[in-house]
């Protein structure tokens, strides 16, 4: 595929990706610093909102799709080498950085002691358990899979949120997914999984569900006191995943108009049984 001109002048690295630094357009504060392949800067272009390329999952993200935290992308520049990229933005929420902070550059080093030392310098601002709420897990995966069709899912994070708190986050999307089987296919990513048949939606969950086999995998190998960043991201790529596994199996659910709180009462039902005993019951 031939790139447009103003792509074509970018020098991507031997994997295809350039570092992007997310700049507040406010106050010119440093927030985050993550990469960008070709299709996640042209995204960013066209959407005038951050997206970026995550490498452990190897798939595009719009930041903010688990957290809510989006960026509004004002300005985009290019340095003298064209292998780093700066976008002005406004951080929505005032939140860049997983831990809760405004930016991901909370550590400054102290140099006026008899060694340089690291020092914590932010406060968090919101406790990571309140962002990842397993709501936002499920609205996430509605709009990180319809990147390419104009976020179009929108719609269906949209209606999850919007029927308040009155029911469970199972039971507000089981109404939802109902009424997108009736929906035009080009309205919502799920209207657009019942419109491609259950083979799709099978493949989705088969799909989402060797992801998240491999983002348990990679959290194993984290040490926890050695990177707490690094075992932080893994550990809430794995909640993601799973979330993705559990939002595409209600689809498959709902595709035979089965509702989660049937499963829910399975699991009642085997509640204090023992295994040996519940298999050799069936």
């Amino acid at each position: 595929m031939t790139l447009p001109a103003w792509l074509a002048t970018i020098k991507f690295n031997a994997d295809g990706l350039i570092p992007a630094i997310a700049q507040d357009h406010e106050s010119g504060r440093i927030l985050m610093m993550a990469w960008m392949n070709s299709e996640a800067l042209q995204l960013t272009a066209e959407t005038k909102t951050a997206v970026y390329f995550s490498r452990s999952r190897a798939k595009l993200w719009h930041k903010g799709e688990s957290s809510g935290h989006t960026q509004t992308v004002h300005d985009i520049r290019l340095d003298c080498d064209a292998d780093v990229i700066v976008l002005s933005v406004t951080q929505a929420g005032g939140i860049a950085c997983h831990t809760g902070r405004e930016s991901c550059f909370y550590q400054r080093l102290e140099l006026s002691g008899p060694t340089p030392e690291w020092q914590t310098v932010d406060k968090i601002l919101k406790d990571p358990a309140d962002i990842y709420q397993s709501n936002k897990a499920a609205q996430s995966d509605l709009q990180s899979n319809d990147l390419n069709t104009n976020n179009t899912a929108n719609a269906d994070a949209t209606a999850i949120e919007n029927q308040g708190n009155e029911k469970s986050i199972l039971q507000q999307l089981d109404r939802v997914l109902a009424e997108r089987k009736q929906a035009n296919a080009d309205s919502s990513y799920v209207a657009s999984l019942y419109a491609k048949g259950l083979n799709k939606i099978l493949e989705k969950v088969g799909e989402e569900s060797t992801e998240s086999i491999i983002a348990a995998k990679d959290f194993a190998h984290c040490d926890e006191y050695t990177d707490k960043e690094q075992y932080d991201e893994a550990r809430h790529e794995l909640i993601y995943e799973v979330a993705d596994v559990w939002f595409h199996t209600l689809v498959g659910l709902a595709w035979f108009d089965i509702e989660s709180d049937t499963v829910l009462n399975e699991l009642g039902r085997r509640f204090g049984l023992s295994g040996i005993d519940e298999k050799a019951a069936r």
